[in-house]
């Protein structure tokens, strides 16, 4: 299930080299692929108020009443799967008003607020990840996540009745994943709907509850964990907010008769922050509402058991497990990289697509002669391609024999991008003090975008757009270093760069990225690996061997033991002139003179906080590419290494994610089908 959004996020334009948001709409040229069911439309409610009746048992129940209505209509998207003949469906919402133009309204003169009230049901599933800044904004948020849930379980529900006539089978045949806390209002919705539409006690509802849904988290950062403001769902949702809050008093007196003593253990668990403007913290409501809560790589998942939900995993320390994120090879390999596709299907067979583990069949040949041709061939023919899209698209000129050097990702602090830049500005001095040192030719490749919101991002952008235009139009840079931000960053380009990426960057602060996985489509393509011990990162390492991997940085624990014992960065800078040197021309104006101060609040961002560590791993992250530089020397060593990545990759198949899903936390075991005489799982 899904929303069908009108706009995408927004598409991405640089003026003057900051980020400038234009709309993307996905529809303006219609989606054959989508089927509109007319006929499958459910109501969802908003707002409206509560009272009391007192129905013909003599039972008090609650009633919503005098709510605003919206239509969640279907559109059905049909997935295909591989060889298999099977077809998933994709069932997506869009809002339309529950009622017609109100022509009544309209010819009494009330143009205005006859036309908004039919646009403001559209509002919900009109774009993508709205700003939410503003209250108008969270609130079409929330607006847009139980719109979500209501539908989709009103779906679900009434498919599960067409086979069953009672509840007390719904687990057995119904599984739910709630991927991140966005749709974890579905836990008091199904509460609602179980309780004061199907006539169940709070008993039952909450078991049926507990056993159908499952939790997956995304994120470790305290700031990322998603809640609500009380007064905002109070408005919007007041049963649910009145059923969030008897799930969360009767969860706390179960915990206080564990722990009758720990009053601040309570306050810690508690659903409800209090502090001046009450919030409700999703993700704990998630953990108590579900029978399974999983990370996304194993460092992930062991920081949700020892920091953020380290008392949920005392209390519930059988719910937790790891489920390490996949990619679909049929996607990111078969058809991004077709040429690459073929020569590997020539030497171990296509079993490959189906079964990603036999890519390891590729290890005999990473030392042949022969086959490392080969394989530099298809890079080469990848980088030219890249290079000729560039040309056509953006007007850039971009040299194929050089390193290609490429960071593709959501802009955030934490995914450190700016350490990424400081080392070009490092480059670019080191190259100017000695022009006659035989430099290795780089290309850096750029690409993100940052949220509207996010001051700090978007700051990040304008200086590597800034920095990119110093040093490609010095003509001492010719042929030595060149700097590309790619605009519009999203899955059609990322198909044309990953293919053609010689070395990626993932060098998130140890501790903070979930998992990734771009650097898995990364290694599937060949691309080598420089990064942080962080996220899936740390497996990828252990599946290729640190030997070919590039790493540096603090690991998680040297970064937690640094921030506690009182992490200083003055120290680095004062300890590293290079360093010292390249803030310095940042903060003084050297890459923008007409906005000479532009890049102060990012100086200061690191030499006085330093939140995510960058002057504390810069020196670290120095020496790192150097071994890069020394290793694209050798063509030899570097091509067999690339071969390695890409036989390594077996791991990070969807393929195995989704059977761990299947096998460890929906319970369901796979059905063989016969396909032209040949059994198929």
């Amino acid at each position: 299930y899904g929303i069908r959004y009108e706009f995408g996020i927004f598409k991405q334009q640089f003026e003057n080299g900051a980020q400038v948001e234009a709309p993307d709409n996905w529809l303006e040229e219609g989606y054959p692929w989508e089927i509109p069911r007319m006929e499958i439309v459910y109501p969802v409610h908003f707002f409206g108020h509560l009272k009391d009746k007192i129905n013909e048992k003599g039972e008090s129940k609650r009633l919503w009443v005098e709510t605003e209505e919206v239509m969640a209509m279907a559109y059905d998207v049909p997935i295909a799967g591989f060889g298999n003949h099977t077809v998933n469906n994709l069932r997506l919402w869009s809002a339309k008003p529950s009622k017609s133009f109100d022509f009544q309204l309209f010819n009494s003169g009330d143009y205005i607020q006859a036309v908004e009230e039919t646009q403001r049901s559209g509002m919900i599933s009109k774009v993508l990840y709205p700003n939410d800044q503003g209250f108008s904004g969270k609130e079409l948020r929330l607006k847009q996540q139980y719109f979500f849930v209501a539908a989709s379980l009103q779906d679900i529900i009434q498919s599960f009745k067409k086979h069953s006539e009672t509840f007390e089978s719904f687990p057995e045949h119904v599984a739910i994943q709630l991927n991140d806390t966005h749709p974890s209002i579905a836990i008091p919705e199904l509460m609602r709907i179980l309780i004061d539409e199907e006539d169940l006690g709070w008993d039952e509802a909450w078991d049926i509850t507990t056993r159908v849904f499952a939790y997956t988290n995304h994120t470790v950062l305290p700031e990322a964990l998603e809640s609500w403001s009380v007064d905002l769902m109070g408005r919007l949702l007041p049963r649910h907010l009145e059923i969030i809050y008897e799930i969360n008093d009767i969860f706390l007196e179960d915990v206080k008769k564990q722990f009758p003593d720990d009053a601040d253990l309570l306050r810690r668990i508690s659903f409800i922050e209090e502090n001046d403007h009450k919030q409700i913290r999703m993700p704990y409501l998630s953990i108590v509402g579900s029978h399974t809560i999983n990370g996304v790589a194993v460092l992930h998942t062991e920081l949700l058991k020892t920091t953020v939900f380290k008392d949920f995993y005392k209390l519930f320390p059988e719910r937790f497990q790891n489920k390490t994120n996949g990619i679909t090879p049929r996607l990111w390999l078969r058809n991004a990289n077709p040429e690459l596709s073929e020569l590997i299907t020539e030497k171990i067979g296509d079993g490959w697509i189906t079964e990603l583990q036999q890519l390891r069949k590729l290890e005999p040949f990473a030392d042949d002669p022969e086959f490392q041709d080969s394989w530099r061939t298809v890079k080469r023919l990848k980088k030219e391609q890249l290079a000729k899209w560039l040309k056509q698209t953006s007007g850039v000129v971009i040299d194929p024999v050089s390193l290609f050097d490429v960071q593709i990702k959501r802009i955030h602090e934490y995914k450190r991008q700016l350490l990424n830049i400081l080392h070009v500005v490092f480059l670019y001095n080191k190259m100017l003090e000695h022009p006659e040192f035989p430099f290795v030719p780089r290309t850096i490749l750029l690409g993100g975008k940052a949220a509207p919101g996010y001051y700090m991002a978007k700051l990040i952008i304008n200086l590597a757009n800034d920095v990119a235009h110093l040093v490609n139009n010095d003509p001492a840079m010719k042929d030595r270093l060149k700097v590309v931000f790619v605009p519009n960053y999203n899955v059609s380009v990322a198909e044309k760069l990953i293919p053609a990426t010689d070395i990626s960057q993932h060098i998130s602060t140890a501790g903070t990225e979930a998992s990734g996985t771009g650097n898995m489509k990364f290694i599937l393509n060949g691309a080598l690996i420089l990064g942080t011990m962080d996220g899936a990162n740390i497996e990828i390492a252990e599946e290729v061997g640190a030997e070919n991997f590039f790493t540096f940085g603090l690991s998680s624990d040297e970064i937690n033991s640094l921030a506690e014992s009182g992490y200083n960065p003055r120290v680095s800078y004062q300890n590293n002139p290079e360093l010292r040197e390249v803030l310095s021309m940042i903060n003084t104006g050297y890459f923008n003179r007409d906005k000479p101060h532009l890049y102060n609040d990012l100086y200061n961002s690191l030499v006085f906080e330093d939140k995510y560590m960058l002057l504390e791993d810069f020196a670290s992250y120095v020496e790192c590419q150097q071994r890069v530089m020394k290793t694209w020397a050798d063509t030899e060593k570097w091509t067999k290494m690339s071969i390695l990545n890409t036989a390594a990759s077996g791991k990070f198949s969807s393929d195995r994610t989704i059977a761990e899903y299947a096998k460890d936390i929906w319970e369901l075991e796979p059905v063989t089908v016969e396909l032209q005489g040949k059994k198929v799982c």
